[in-house]
């Protein structure tokens, strides 16, 4: 059974059967309009971003299956909680705190990549990524999100699939992300004040041994590679 794909970028949300889409899709003999529509389903919670998109088609029957690539999730999160970078040390350092909202807007968004069945089961994996970035949801840790959420608690919004926020939601948010920003620098100066403390103490030392007390004083991987950054070794000479 022959199939035909036709792969474009369409922005979430917006496509239509003019250019570059309806051209491309003309000599196959396939429904435009339905192709469009499912389309504007599938990507309408990338509103303002370029979706890669796989239109595949059975050539014989014109019967179309609809692809939609995605950035990972770990993209996604930090484009929602407004963030450069995770948390180097997201057991201790948490960076950010979103709302079930923006958890269900990722899911949504990358529900034909993860495995979970159902809505609620999504959520749960992008919690995941979420624990292993710093970050909170709903002024949680994420183990004790997981927990009320499994308690049922979200269940109203996973159900109404709601994925925008109020102003007042974003602003609360915006206050919360100023308060961890200030905690994480204050807790950054504390480590690295702690690191280049031990650092002088190992003065002289192998650079393998001063990073492995600075291991062993749980001092975070970023600080460990920003104040004693590992050594590169020479390939022999033959």
């Amino acid at each position: 059974m022959a199939k035909d794909t036709v792969e474009i970028l369409i922005e979430g949300g917006k496509a239509t059967a003019a250019p570059p889409l309806g051209p491309a899709l003309g000599p196959k003999g396939v429904n435009i309009g339905q192709v469009v529509a499912e389309i504007n389903k599938k990507t309408a919670s990338f509103k303002g971003m370029q979706v890669p998109v796989k239109v595949i088609i059975d050539d014989k029957t014109k019967e179309f299956e609809i692809k939609i690539g995605t950035p990972p999730a770990s993209a996604l999160i930090k484009k929602e909680a407004g963030l450069q970078k995770a948390s180097g040390s997201p057991k201790k350092d948490l960076v950010a705190d979103l709302k079930i909202e923006q958890i269900i807007k990722v899911a949504k968004m990358k529900e034909d990549a993860l495995l979970g069945v159902g809505l609620k089961a999504k959520v749960k994996e992008v919690a995941g990524t979420c624990r292993s970035m710093g970050i909170m949801i709903e002024g949680m840790r994420v183990e004790d999100f997981i927990k009320v959420l499994e308690e049922g608690k979200f269940d109203k919004e996973i159900k109404s699939e709601k994925t925008e926020l109020t102003d007042e939601e974003r602003k609360e948010l915006e206050v919360k992300k100023v308060e961890l920003a200030k905690k994480h620098e204050e807790m950054h100066e504390k480590y690295a004040a702690k690191a280049k403390t031990i650092i002088e103490q190992h003065k002289g030392q192998e650079n393998r041994l001063v990073r492995k007390a600075l291991q062993d004083a749980e001092i975070p991987e970023q600080i460990i590679n920003e104040l004693a950054p590992e050594e590169k070794t020479e390939p022999a000479k033959k």
